[in-house]
């Protein structure tokens, strides 16, 4: 451009700068947005740890139910072959007949499933089938996801 001079200005004009600027915010906001497949990914780590969490505190129940030691011989049923009766009871905890003043807890909270969003987990007893999808409230012998989603490998995490 010439100004009245003579003399040639030069520079950007504002509405190119805000065009540029537009363009490249679309673009870094592009990058930045982690892909389905990566947090998906990091939804199946915690879910893993998480049926871990609880399939170790049921086995600690189990196992200080039958050797005894710390809780000894406790009030349950016939049939629940020394498990848990649901998940709860690993949250609150248990009252051992030697130390009724005591509680022994084996979960601080119940996990939540990265997938369903919510605490809650199907449940298998003993008495069970092993790929049962109904729990026969006898005991808590596993856990397992309630989502109907397919993982990064293929399997169900039902199936987990």
């Amino acid at each position: 451009m010439r100004n009245r001079v003579g003399k040639t200005e030069s520079g950007f004009t504002s509405i190119g700068l805000i065009a540029t600027l537009a363009v490249i915010a679309v673009l870094t906001g592009g990058a930045v947005q982690p892909d389905r497949k990566t947090v998906k990914f990091w939804k199946e780590i915690e879910l893993r740890q998480n049926l871990r969490d609880i399939r170790k505190a049921i086995d600690q129940y189990s196992i200080a139910c039958n050797v005894g030691g710390l809780i000894g011989p406790l009030d349950r049923k016939v049939d629940d072959e020394c498990y848990p009766p649901n998940l709860e009871v690993l949250v609150k905890g248990i009252h051992p007949p030697n130390r009724p003043d005591n509680v022994v807890r084996f979960l601080r909270r119940i996990p939540r499933d990265p997938f369903t969003g919510k605490a809650e987990w199907g449940l298998r007893s003993v008495q069970d089938e092993a790929n049962s999808a109904s729990w026969g409230g006898q005991n808590v012998f596993d856990v397992y996801s309630l989502s109907r989603e397919t993982a990064l490998d293929g399997t169900k995490y039902k199936d987990w």
